[in-house]
């Protein structure tokens, strides 16, 4: 699994003026290091990232890792059928609302 590209955080460009600590935690231990761990590719930690972000009604964040997921190898039609069943377990409100977001953008 290390034959992946090394996954990279935004922290910084976000907040490294107005909340910098968040920013260094973001990118050099959610990223850096929990990201880049070789027990999981990339394309499974992007699709466990989406799964929890629906099942926990995290809308902003989901937006941001369903691209990050196709970008790491995940199609969209394994994004929504995933979405489709985390729906029947997480609830059928945080399902919809989330694969609300992933109509938005998948077709934007």
């Amino acid at each position: 699994m290390t034959d992946q590209p090394k996954q990279v955080g935004g922290g910084r460009n976000l907040f490294e003026d107005f909340a910098p600590k968040l920013a260094e935690l973001t990118d050099d231990v959610l990223f850096d290091d929990v990201w880049n761990r070789p027990e999981l590719s990339a394309r499974d930690r992007s699709l466990i990232t989406v799964v929890l972000l629906a099942a926990g009604g995290h809308l902003p964040q989901l937006e941001f890792h369903l691209g990050r997921a196709v970008e790491n190898g995940v199609t969209q039609k394994a994004l929504i059928e995933a979405l489709t069943h985390t729906t029947f377990y997480a609830g059928w409100p945080y399902g919809m609302a989330a694969m609300g977001i992933a109509k938005k953008v998948f077709t934007e």
